[in-house]
């Protein structure tokens, strides 16, 4: 009776360890790491000083939504390019190509994760509806054209970022500063111009191009581009924080955070520099690139990023909290 009672536990923890497993290669299917990106939907209760119970459960709401939809169509692409994804050094460590999770359960977990994204963002309300579906059809145009068209695949990774600012204004039913959204669209081209960059750099030192758009892209013009979008995001964000007179952020105080904001950008150029590349390429992950290819590793892993970004919002907030004081304007 007691070996029996033992086999019978023997076999149920064998079962959950078994579906524990299965669970966390589902969920690397959805690649998590990216969810990052869907922060920026909490931007706009945060720029507006709108920052209530109801604001960040609609901001929940639309990051919930987004994290959705992106997952759906990590896993279309994984299932697209499953056979290129298994010659690929990296790539075929992810759970569709690895042959973890079946193409047939990731089909159905994509249909589940965008059909719910896309239902209940309507049923919030028409303009996250709008916007999810702008979002969606956005990653359909770049994955069948825009991604090797130049110029356009960089203007669509910030439309993307646009949409997604959007969502968060739209959950909250906040009337977003057109400053707030040049400037959201400058930092996302930006971060395309960069993740561009390190990608051609690594290209160049391993002598392969992974990205057909690239043979487009050299580093001289990327550097122009760099150069323009850089001064256009300092000036947005000068131009909203100087506060309410140039119809931008609610009080001129928010100019103390624009050192923040210039040395974040400061950092990511060095972090796409060509010879922290290579050294980074080098030492690290000899097949990949260097952090600024992967944004949200840097927004991870990158520590002088990670404390710049959390003084920054602390120092929103207790600009917040002494308005609401009434100590200052």
């Amino acid at each position: 009776m007691d070996s029996r009672r033992t086999s019978v536990v023997e076999k149920s923890l064998t079962a959950i360890a078994t579906n524990s497993k299965k669970s966390a290669y589902y969920l690397a299917a959805m690649r998590p790491r990216q969810w990052t990106k869907n922060l920026v939907v909490f931007a706009a209760p945060l720029f507006a000083f709108s920052i209530n119970l109801q604001s960040l459960l609609g901001s929940l709401l639309a990051f919930v939504l987004f994290c959705c939809a992106s997952s759906g169509f990590y896993l279309i692409n994984d299932i697209v390019d499953v056979e290129s994804d298994r010659q690929h050094p990296v790539k075929c460590k992810r759970p569709i190509a690895a042959g973890l999770v079946s193409i047939r359960v990731a089909t159905g977990m994509a249909l589940v994760l965008l059909g719910g994204a896309l239902i209940f963002g309507w049923l919030r309300s028409p303009q996250l509806g709008a916007a999810i579906t702008g979002y969606a059809l956005l990653q359909v145009a770049y994955n069948l054209r825009l991604k090797r068209m130049v110029i356009l695949d960089i203007g669509a990774i910030a439309t993307g970022f646009v949409l997604r600012a959007y969502a968060g204004a739209a959950a909250t039913s906040i009337t977003l500063s057109s400053w707030f959204l040049m400037c959201t669209a400058m930092l996302a081209l930006f971060l395309g111009i960069e993740k561009r960059k390190a990608e051609l750099r690594l290209a160049q030192i391993k002598g392969n191009k992974p990205r057909s758009v690239l043979k487009y892209y050299s580093l001289p013009l990327l550097g122009r581009m760099e150069n323009v979008v850089t001064t256009g995001t300092v000036l947005t964000y000068a131009l909203w924080s100087a506060g309410p007179y140039l119809h931008g952020a609610p009080t001129s105080w928010m100019l103390l955070t624009l050192p923040f904001v210039l040395y974040g950008i400061f950092r990511y150029q060095l972090l796409s520099d060509p010879q922290e590349i290579a050294g980074y390429s080098d030492n690290h992950h000899p097949e990949q690139g260097g952090r600024s290819e992967r944004p949200e590793e840097v927004l991870l892993k990158d520590l002088p990023i990670l404390i710049t970004v959390i003084g920054w919002i602390i120092t929103c907030f207790l600009i917040l909290w002494l308005r609401k004081q009434g100590m200052i304007e």
